[in-house]
């Protein structure tokens, strides 16, 4: 572990980005591999986590998935709380940490976090004098240069990278795939980032197409949040996310209904993850230890359909879907409603939204997937939009610095529809601008209309 002269942790200290124990004179995090020469000031990270009981959700309004009409919305009436609008009683709460006293000083603003580009890299260090002339890769003697495929270090150019990930020269550690991942599927695309202040990358994305038994495209994307209070949220993600992509891919092309198929998806991600509990070992181990259940794999899901001139959405947490006009003539819309603690204070009419979402329990979750959910509960809508614009289906990672509809509509590029990716990389960005507090994930489906009809239909099940 290489040490510097100035910025050591002093002894007794832990790493910022990973809460790992340090040593006087480390550089880097031995854990994580945190460049600790700028430690920045602690940041005001809010992690979704899980409360501990059931909610009981008040019957929805219009439809569910059997087909009864539904009632006539334009994006603008869309609520922003439950989907019957009554109050939703209280539940206790389980944290990773327990939250400050009501009367305690508000939490002071985190400083300024490392320079990131809107692209959603994040910068390393450079490598110091001593390695100066080591790092350019011309300088390398050609008798000792590494065979082809051989994984360089990113910091130094010059080490070789261990199994464990870790430059055998600086020792710094390697950037993993999912720490940044893009995707673009034709008329969507998908980012994913680690943000600026956590270890690993706990979000999940998936985007595919394919086509109703008329030969008419569908199009998907899904996104998931690991649940940073369970076990192994990363794996929890993944495992949502591939699942309900592929039960959409199944069933759509059969000619299930979006809305119905949608509903089955979360149905099949929810027993994805569950599985994740089942594993050999893991029930024995929750026998001898009946807490650790309590702690499962756990994520969220939103996900997005667009088929048959519907636009379909569904999902279990607090990730979201917005709408957002091409045109910006219509108000843009928020489609989802939390599954969290302030969500349950604004429909009680107990805060307003901007003090419930400024609480420290905002962003505890009442509906999540996993074996220590009480009980599964999708929720899921279908629309049929008046005019072409975009859907934006993202974790809390993006909304937290783009919470309303409008600012959604603001941080988007106007030219979103025919630029999927670059939109989801400007939306990326702007929340590592902001701070990057969380992981970030966001994919972005175009709805074109070709037509301008009568209105909008929203059913919701």
């Amino acid at each position: 572990m290489m040490a510097s002269q100035t910025d050591q942790p002093a002894a007794g200290s832990t790493c910022p980005s990973c809460a790992e124990p340090l040593e006087t004179g480390d550089l880097f995090c031995g854990a994580c591999g945190y460049d600790l020469s700028v430690v920045p000031a602690p940041p005001d990270d809010r992690p979704t986590i899980a409360i501990g009981t059931p909610v009981e959700w008040p019957s929805a309004t219009g439809t569910d998935t059997s087909g009864t009409p539904a009632s006539a919305h334009l994006p603008g009436d869309l609520p922003g709380t439950d989907s019957g609008g009554g109050p939703l009683p209280a539940s206790a709460v389980r944290y990773d940490d327990p939250p400050a006293s009501p009367n305690a000083s508000p939490p002071v603003s985190p400083a300024a976090p490392p320079s990131a580009s809107s692209s959603g890299d994040f910068e390393l260090p450079a490598p110091d004098a001593g390695t100066a002339v080591a790092a350019d890769p011309r300088a390398v003697d050609p008798i000792t240069a590494p065979e082809s495929g051989t994984k360089l270090c990113v910091a130094c150019r010059a080490g070789h990278v261990d199994t464990d990930g870790y430059c055998e020269n600086c020792g710094h550690a390697q950037p993993r795939e999912r720490d940044h991942m893009e995707q673009e599927l034709g008329s969507v695309a998908a980012v994913s980032d680690r943000g600026l202040r956590h270890h690993r990358n706990e979000d999940s994305f998936a985007v595919s197409s394919t086509a109703l038994p008329d030969g008419s495209p569908a199009v998907v994307a899904i996104v998931c949040d690991g649940v940073s209070s369970a076990t192994r949220p990363d794996e929890a993600s993944e495992a949502a996310a591939s699942a309900a992509n592929e039960l959409l891919l199944e069933t759509l092309p059969r000619g299930t209904h979006p809305q119905q198929a949608m509903h089955e998806a979360i149905v099949a991600a929810s027993e994805a993850v569950n599985s994740l509990a089942r594993e050999p070992g893991e029930g024995e181990a929750m026998e001898h230890d009946p807490h650790r259940h309590q702690n499962a794999p756990a994520c969220t899901i939103v996900g997005a359909v667009a088929a048959g001139g519907l636009l379909v959405v569904g999902w279990v947490g607090d990730s979201r879907a917005y709408w957002v006009p091409d045109d910006r003539s219509g108000p843009p819309a928020r489609l989802t409603e939390d599954d969290s603690w302030a969500a349950q204070m604004v429909a009680a009419g107990l805060m307003s939204e901007a003090e419930a979402y400024a609480d420290e329990r905002a962003h505890a979750i009442t509906g999540w997937l996993g074996a220590d959910a009480y009980e599964l509960e999708p929720h899921t809508a279908s629309f049929k939009p008046d005019r072409s614009g975009v859907v934006v289906v993202c974790t809390d990672g993006l909304w937290n610095y783009a919470e309303g509809a409008e600012d959604m509509a603001q941080a988007i590029p106007v030219d979103a529809a025919g630029r999927p990716l670059h939109s989801a990389q400007v939306l990326v960005g702007h929340a590592l601008d902001g701070g990057g507090h969380d992981n970030v994930t966001v994919a972005v489906l175009p709805f074109a209309v070709p037509h301008q009809g009568a209105g909008s239909a929203y059913n919701r099940a």
